[in-house]
């Protein structure tokens, strides 16, 4: 008889063995399987996450580079606006957007929101922070829903030359205007005026009393207006229009490399006071669940195969010596102790293929609502610690209160909440290895028994 038939009918008779054997095969294939569907599974949530926020790159003034000006004073590093045009042309730009601002004053009897901050002149001076901005809806704070368009159209690139504004709905509602109004603005000299065109009223989550981070105004009575309005208020009328900051979107997440390659290229030293960034900080405080349950799942798995491993290894050696006289009568009719190893590599090889088997029908179900579970919990904590975080007191840098200004969260960028698992062949095949190195690792130990087994002593002493 061949050892592949005695194989088969040693499992079938033992089935008691053959049994316990298949369900640690199992529960190593149902844990191992679960750890690499949460890894494939958290690693896909990543990549999402940073094809969706990585493809946002943001070009910022670097501190570390401000020089001083004419008067004596430090001035914030800008560039000219037709060099963010040249670097926006670039191939891997799908869209871009640049602003550049300057304080205006209400007219023709317009009056701020009451309730929040001081105007950037002092109380009462009916004074707010004018945005300038190429295309609003490009805006980060737009693209995050943290401002909403509720009537109107945003300003874009081809209302460049165009005396447009988009107005907050509680300044609209203040002074009762509504798209296609007209609201007078006097420059930051205090003498230049423009009529503009109200074109849109958006809405901004924050409250009236919260002061901008980057302006220090309330956000109701922020004002974004067209390029050419800005200028038409005195702004820039000395020299080429410069800006602040830009972002653009590109194409690809991952061309990330070859747009900042290409924009040193086209900009030269014009962009050196300046930094191309993508918010990791963003990506960081979206996945950082993704990352937790990751972690919990790759120990859980270890921990049991370890474990399965020491069962399987401990079962193979009781069978060995439960079966030593049926080894001694086979060694003595001439079978070869080659063959003995290889039907107990067999029965394990067949085993675990079954359990392999039923562990992907059992696995992904399992693990989807497991990994949900973990998730759901970790993100939940990382909400509520997001929810929690207390800006310093005014004039306050907040490190005497424990406060650290570099831990404030980034504004809708909510932690990732759901996963889903998908199984694929490659799933198995990684299972399957996994099921089979454990199993012949198992049985390595008995099979140097076997080797050392003698007919003649384990047929006369039992030995």
């Amino acid at each position: 008889m061949n050892f592949v038939k005695r194989a088969a009918l040693s499992l079938w008779a033992r089935k008691s063995r053959t049994l316990i054997t298949l369900a640690t095969f199992l529960a190593i294939s149902v844990m191992v399987l679960a750890g690499v569907l949460i890894d494939h599974g958290t690693a896909r949530a990543e990549q999402s996450v940073k094809r969706s926020v990585g493809a946002e790159v943001d070009l910022n003034q670097d501190l570390s580079k401000i020089g001083a000006g004419s008067g004596g004073g430090f001035q914030a590093p800008s560039i000219a606006a037709a060099t963010v045009d040249k670097i926006g042309a670039l191939p891997q730009v799908q869209s871009y957007t640049y602003t550049t601002f300057d304080r205006a004053f209400l007219s023709g009897g317009a009056t701020l929101v009451a309730g929040g901050p001081p105007s950037p002149g002092g109380a009462n001076d009916n004074s707010t922070m004018d945005l300038a901005v190429r295309d609003s809806s490009g805006l980060p704070n737009f693209r995050s829903g943290q401002l909403t368009l509720v009537s109107g159209a945003p300003i874009g690139p081809a209302d460049h030359d165009k005396h447009e504004v988009l107005i907050e709905e509680r300044l609209a509602e203040k002074n009762h205007l509504r798209v296609g109004d007209k609201l007078t603005l006097i420059g930051n000299d205090e003498k230049t005026t423009a009529v503009f065109t109200v074109s849109g009223i958006f809405r901004d989550s924050r409250a009236t009393s919260d002061s901008d981070p980057d302006y220090e105004i309330s956000p109701a009575n922020m004002l974004y207006t067209t390029l050419g309005g800005l200028t038409a208020l005195g702004s820039e009328s000395d020299g080429p229009l410069s800006v602040s900051n830009a972002t653009f979107i590109l194409r690809d997440a991952d061309a990330q490399n070859a747009f900042k390659a290409g924009a040193k290229q086209v900009a030269g030293s014009a962009l050196d006071p300046f930094s191309l960034d993508v918010n990791t900080k963003a990506i960081q405080q979206m996945t950082g669940p993704l990352g937790s349950i990751r972690g919990t799942a790759t120990l859980a798995m270890w921990l049991m195969a370890l474990a399965g491993a020491a069962v399987l290894a401990l079962l193979a050696n009781l069978a060995v010596k439960q079966r030593r006289k049926e080894y001694g009568v086979l060694l003595a009719m001439g079978e070869k102790k080659s063959k003995l190893i290889g039907q107990q590599i067999l029965e394990i090889a067949a085993v675990a293929i079954l359990a392999v088997g039923l562990s992907s029908l059992i696995a992904p179900g399992l693990t989807q609502s497991a990994g949900q579970w973990l998730l759901g919990r970790d993100a939940t904590a990382a909400k509520q610690k997001i929810a929690a975080w207390k800006p310093p007191p005014p004039g306050s840098t907040g490190l005497g209160q424990g406060i650290d200004p570099n831990d404030q969260p980034v504004p809708n960028a909510d932690p990732v909440d759901k996963i889903t698992v998908a199984l694929d062949p490659a799933n198995l095949l990684a299972v399957g290895g996994v099921g089979l190195g454990i199993g012949l690792l198992a049985t390595a130990i008995p099979a140097t028994a076997l080797l050392r087994l003698s007919p003649r002593t384990i047929l006369t002493k039992g030995k």
